[in-house]
């Protein structure tokens, strides 16, 4: 059997294009080498551009690694009107002439640092009673989006551009930049809406390694599959272990594998993952090691890889 491909394709997303477009467009240039198999790893709106890690294959199995990871954006806030989606593309619903000053917003953002409230925008994609808000929100229904505690790991103020001003920010999953764009244009007195958005990390994959998603399409199958990273790279950040032959056979097989004290690595994960290799396989799953040194079986590549 010829082994089915696998791996991460690292995505930068057009305008315009769904997160669901992308992933349907990759599957498609990639059916031929084998892949049935792919999904994203945290969806970009339409408006926005930017990474977008596409896991091909049995790399779909670790995708939530990434799902649950830190993000890094460029945003860039209007001031002077709110709208009813908090971006560009919503209904104008309130204006405002307060327009602040740089000093001002470096002394505003200063507040969102750290752990914050916020609330999910009406048009979202966050599910209420099985349904998408948006879904609610276009049909003109009024719905309560509850807050959500997220963290704002990093923020800073790049350039003031008249009405407007850019920002980097760097935050845990879950985070709606939207939604800190308008709460910002509120703390600064005024009203505003998120204009532009890029996204530019995605845990340790930045958007500089990505290709836009034209080239991911004109390519030809060798280059594609060239240009995908291993799917060990979603798990990159859990201390590696390396095997002998027999005892990943073992391990594979759902045995329960003692370990001697030098096969151990020097330090842990804290929830326990270490990434398995063997001599035949090289990187076949993740493995978790109790108090006694024995390793039991995660999660496996198929047998079939």
């Amino acid at each position: 059997m010829t082994p089915q491909l696998h791996g991460v394709a690292l995505v930068d997303k057009p305008a315009g294009m769904s997160s669901f477009s992308v992933v349907s467009r990759i599957r498609r240039v990639f059916r031929p080498l084998g892949v049935s198999k792919a999904g994203h790893t945290g969806t970009l709106d339409p408006l926005a551009t930017g990474l977008l890690p596409i896991c091909l294959g049995e790399a779909t199995k670790f995708a939530q690694r990434l799902l649950d990871a830190d993000k890094g954006y460029l945003a860039t806030v209007k001031l002077g009107a709110a709208t009813a989606s908090g971006d560009a593309e919503g209904e104008i619903i309130a204006r405002s002439d307060v327009r602040p000053s740089g000093t001002d917003i470096q002394n505003v953002l200063a507040q969102f640092r750290g752990v914050i409230s916020q609330v999910p925008p009406a048009f979202s994609a966050l599910k209420i009673n099985g349904k998408a808000a948006y879904e609610y929100a276009r049909a003109g229904q009024t719905i309560e989006m509850k807050p959500r505690t997220v963290e704002i790991l990093d923020l800073k103020l790049l350039v003031v551009r008249g009405d407007a001003f850019d920002i980097a920010v760097r935050c845990t999953k879950g985070t709606y930049i939207r939604s800190l764009a308008v709460d910002i244009a509120i703390a600064l007195g005024t009203v505003g809406h998120l204009s532009s958005l890029r996204r530019t990390l995605t845990g340790g994959f930045a958007l500089d390694a990505a290709k836009p998603l034209d080239q991911w399409m004109e390519a030809s199958d060798a280059e594609r599959a060239s240009w995908l990273l291993p799917t060990d790279s979603l798990v990159a950040d859990f201390p590696r272990l390396d095997l002998s032959v027999t005892q990943g056979i073992d391990v594979r097989n759902g045995k329960v594998v003692a370990l001697h004290g030098g096969s151990l690595p020097s330090a842990l994960s804290d929830d326990g993952l270490l990434r398995l290799y063997d001599e035949e396989r090289g990187f076949f799953g993740l493995g978790t090691l109790n108090a006694s040194a024995e390793l039991r079986v995660s999660r496996l590549l198929s047998t079939a890889q």
